[in-house]
């Protein structure tokens, strides 16, 4: 075998020919490694489609690699010796012997920590390459945070716009104006969305059908299914499920952003996070793609900039939050949260009709949209009081986009305030008149969101209100919060008595498990 000078360790979610790992890659003196490990999908307890993503992603990029004419050492699943990326990375620094082993920035602590580790016992250093997917450094990031008791989106935001010219105009906004939240908060109505565009879908091919094969068998009892398994695999799939959102779905994307509908998971979203996060699409390609089609007057500005802010804005927000915050922002839990997961997350079987949509939708696709993740099956989990941790592991485990760097700090942070207030300036709380005024499925649905007692209140509206009577000190030195709490203050003893002892019953399984 002969020597190699360096080998450039690609991770699952660095898809990317063009990943700075690569920069100076010599095919003659060169080498790539890459290895399928069970511990990537039982660390925490994978849904189905995320497994078969990330493999058949993995292996489309191997192929990718291999025309391209770059020396290759991949190791399969089905051939794997060791169960753990640091393990399999072990052997093949011992078989390999380099001189030196690059990686692209990663995007799991965890995963970064085990593989410095392994390199570091070989006699060499793990150098690591800035990941060119993103706007901003970590250390960028850093130094705005720096002095900073709380971190909030908006001025990040502003900076980035002004710093690299999106939606820029002579230096101020296009539109006169920075964001345009105000305008993208519309429901259906009752007459529901009407006829929507198809979902970018993509059949199968040979190796994704053999990945299909795979997980059923080694994965049998993880949650969800692969019937409806359509995501794009490769770049190319990739930029035609970019395309397809821009000329389909773009235009009406800001005004419905935030809408619900029974039975519709896709709506006008992108449904690019997993191409984005997976490194298959590049964020700047994705924003100016948004940003020409407003110049061409496809899209209105609001649709524009509220597609622009989710990822140059939160994307990189998000990021920042993580590499600045961990290992320790893993074990926040500012509202002290100790109750178990409801193990119907894990089934989707509930009698409350929208996390029974918005659970089963996951299950079967391994996504669902924001609004669902935020305000359907996080605000019950904040509300009932689940630890944060086992909120993170199943957002983590079930969404077919779902990276630790990303997903946490949305979930442990923005959804569950479980950092109190690093991210986000307070607890999203609302009870479930929200859900049904966005066009959640309550009409069809045995609880009323009106009511806040009683054997046919809805679960949401209990544990909204005794949510703010278990937190009250708390929440009273919150300005954003002083509304709400002043409307607690209001309860009489009887009815907050009537708050617990339903709060309670829900948190016994004996309301909101279905029959």
């Amino acid at each position: 075998m002969k020597p190699v000078r360096t080998l450039v360790v690609v991770l699952g979610d660095q898809l990317d020919l063009d990943a700075a790992a690569f920069d100076g890659f010599d095919p003659a003196q060169d080498a790539v490694w890459m290895a399928e490990a069970a511990e990537e999908s039982t660390h925490v307890w994978s849904g189905k489609q995320r497994i078969a993503l990330f493999l058949s992603a993995m292996r489309h990029f191997a192929e990718a690699l291999r025309a391209a004419g770059r020396p290759l050492h991949y190791t399969r699943l089905e051939d794997a010796a060791h169960d753990s990326l640091a393990a399999a990375l072990q052997a093949a620094l011992a078989k390999l012997a380099p001189q030196r082993v690059v990686m692209t920035a990663p995007g799991d602590w965890r995963v970064w920590q085990g593989l410095k580790a392994v390199v570091e016992a070989a006699g060499l250093a793990l150098e690591i390459a800035e990941d060119r997917h993103f706007y901003t450094t970590v250390r960028e990031f850093a130094a705005h945070a720096k002095g900073r008791k709380q971190l909030r989106l908006e001025y990040f935001y502003r900076a980035l716009r002004q710093r690299h010219g999106v939606l820029m105009q002579d230096g101020q906004p296009v539109g006169g104006q920075w964001n345009f939240d105000a305008d993208n908060r519309e429901a259906f109505g009752p007459q529901g969305p009407g006829p929507l565009p198809a979902r970018a879908t993509f059949a199968p091919d040979a190796t994704t059908r053999e990945v299909i094969a795979l997980v059923d068998t080694r994965y049998a009892q993880h949650p969800g299914t692969l019937d409806s398994f359509a995501w794009p695999v490769t770049r190319a799939q990739a930029l035609q499920a970019l395309q397809q959102f821009i000329a389909e779905r773009l235009p009406l994307f800001g005004r419905f952003e935030d809408a619900l509908w029974p039975g519709e998971p896709w709506l006008y979203h992108s449904q690019l996070s997993a191409a984005l996060n997976l490194k298959l699409l590049n964020a700047r390609e994705v924003v100016q793609a948004a940003e020409a089609a407003y110049h061409a007057g496809h899209v209105p500005l609001a649709s524009a900039e509220g597609f622009i802010r989710q990822i140059l804005g939160w994307r990189e927000y998000v990021r920042g939050i993580y590499w600045t915050q961990m290992p320790g922002y893993l074990d926040r839990n500012a509202l002290g949260a100790q109750q178990a997961l409801p193990g119907w997350f894990w089934t989707g079987d509930t009698d409350m009709a929208c996390l029974r949509d918005a659970i089963t939708q996951t299950l079967e696709h391994g996504y669902a949209h924001h609004i669902q993740r935020l305000m359907v099956t996080g605000l019950f989990t904040l509300l009932l009081g689940v630890q944060p941790q086992q909120v993170h592991a199943w957002y983590l485990a079930v969404y077919v986009d779902a990276v630790e760097w990303v997903e946490l700090p949305n979930t442990l942070g923005m959804s569950q305030y479980g950092d109190g207030g690093l991210m986000a300036s307070k607890p999203y709380v609302a009870t479930g008149k929200y859900i049904q005024r966005m066009g959640g499925p309550c009409a069809g649905c045995r609880y009323d969101p009106a009511l806040r007692e009683g054997a046919r209140a809805c679960p949401y509206t209990t544990l909204y209100w005794d949510f703010l009577m278990r937190h009250e000190a708390l929440l009273a030195g919150n300005a954003r919060m002083a509304l709400q709490v002043k409307n607690v203050a209001r309860l009489t003893d009887a009815q907050r008595q009537a708050v617990v002892q339903r709060a309670d019953a829900i948190r016994r399984g004996e309301v909101g498990t279905a029959a």
